[in-house]
């Protein structure tokens, strides 16, 4: 995973509106209620069926810590879909992304100015296209250059160029050495 698709998971949790199990019975019992069978959820999170009958009766209660991570990340990925639709539904259509990150920007501008890259730290509300952009790019399985490219171009036209009143001559943004990036939608 990529930094800007660890930043949609991190919003995405953010979301949720209760907590997912917290025991590890409850959270085999509510992966089994998913996906049915005691063998696919084996198969999820890499384990042997007869070790996911014993976690669910309680017979094993630590699994390595590995098998642990495996199955907080089937969880996490299954809790609330409804909750997560409407939230990026509502991101996409009305009221956009906030994206709060520290990186070297670089750009392209005309002969004159300067287009050193420089660390800058930035708090910018995208609107609701770049939104349904990013999550539609996610959805079809775009790399983390693509995903930084529409943040980046987004950060061009609202920030850079105040959406047209300044910095008519800047042709590029370019989104490098990302030292942190926060999405909330």
């Amino acid at each position: 995973m990529g930094e800007i698709d660890d930043a949609i998971e991190r919003a995405d949790r953010e979301g949720f509106t209760r907590q997912p199990p917290k025991t590890l019975p409850a959270r085999i019992n509510f992966l089994i209620k998913q996906l049915r069978t005691t063998k696919a959820v084996a198969a999820e999170i890499g384990v042997s069926q007869r070790s996911v009958e014993r976690y669910r009766k309680g017979e094993r209660k630590h699994p390595p810590r590995a098998i642990a991570e495996r199955i907080d990340a089937a969880v996490r990925a299954r809790w609330q879909p409804q909750v997560r639709k409407r939230r990026r539904k509502q991101a996409a259509t009305a009221t956009g992304i906030t994206v709060e990150t520290r990186a070297r920007f670089g750009y392209t501008a005309p002969v004159g100015t300067t287009d050193d890259g420089r660390f800058r730290r930035l708090t910018v509300h995208l609107p609701p296209a770049y939104a349904q952009r990013l999550f539609d790019a996610r959805d079809t399985g775009a790399g983390d250059q693509e995903m930084r490219g529409i943040i980046a171009e987004g950060f061009k036209d609202v920030y850079f160029q105040d959406g047209g009143a300044r910095a008519q001559g800047l042709s590029d943004v370019i989104l490098n050495d990302i030292d942190y990036l926060d999405l909330d939608y």
